[in-house]
């Protein structure tokens, strides 16, 4: 059901994990020599003693993998990573008024089996109309997970209800424009490649929850695509870094 979105916050200050994993996540294939890696994150405050340690401790935690030269994302951090690309770039299609809708079938699960389904739901941009049913127009273009067939029944549906209204009761719209303006200004205003790299790692955080409506379901003046512009280009601003110190992008 629709919630409420606060302005997006200052963005916090980033560990030497959160920088590492920020480069990386940015770096297509995601992996860099560690000289490379010491040369980046110099500019973000980061020191070459504290990002070995957090390599060292990362590695263990199988966020990374160690390689012939450096470290590249573990598996579990490049789904994430295509979850992210998905998130600046959406693959949609044309919308004709239909509505993707899942509707949960299976009984009997505990809390941390019906809270892990909720997210999956969240993150496939599906919102919960009442307990059970989950919904959203059926404008993307992207396979659902395997597994949610034998707990979840799909259906195509069109709501008596006009489409912009049922819209605005399933997402908070409203809230989440406010907070991507506010990005838009916090990242316009921040100078430090460590303020940067923090505020758009609070733009990719905001675009995840983007539900990615039809343009004739969004209020007028929908910032998601300058939130999108913004971050591509901070994208390859970054992409020039890592090139310019003889990483691949």
């Amino acid at each position: 059901m629709n919630g409420s979105t606060d302005p997006a916050p200052a963005p916090r200050p980033l560990s030497a994990r959160s920088v590492v994993l920020s480069l990386l996540l940015g770096t297509h294939p995601a992996e860099l020599p560690v000289r490379d890696l010491v040369r980046l994150v110099e500019g973000f405050g980061v020191g070459g003693s504290t990002l070995r340690a957090a390599l060292s401790r990362m590695a263990s935690a199988g966020d990374l993998v160690r390689t012939g030269t450096g470290y590249r994302l573990s598996e579990r951090l490049l789904a994430r990573q295509q979850r992210q690309d998905e998130a600046v770039s959406p693959h949609t299609r044309a919308w004709e008024g239909d509505w993707e809708t899942l509707v949960v079938t299976a009984t009997g699960r505990g809390p941390a089996e019906r809270a892990e389904l909720r997210t999956r739901l969240t993150g496939l941009r599906l919102a919960e109309l009442r307990e059970g049913v989950w919904l959203r127009p059926a404008n993307l273009r992207r396979p659902l997970p395997g597994g949610l067939d034998r707990v979840t029944e799909r259906l195509v549906s069109r709501p008596d209800r006009p489409a912009r209204d049922l819209a605005a009761r399933l997402w908070p719209l409203d809230a989440w424009s406010a907070a991507a303006r506010s990005l838009l200004v916090q990242v316009d205003r921040a100078r430090r490649p460590a303020d940067r790299l923090a505020a758009f790692a609070a733009v990719v955080r905001h675009l995840l929850a983007d539900p990615v409506l039809p343009a004739e379901l969004l209020p007028p003046g929908w910032p998601g695509a300058a939130l999108r512009d913004a971050y591509t280009e901070y994208q390859r601003e970054q992409s020039g870094q890592v090139r310019a110190r003889g990483g691949r992008t």
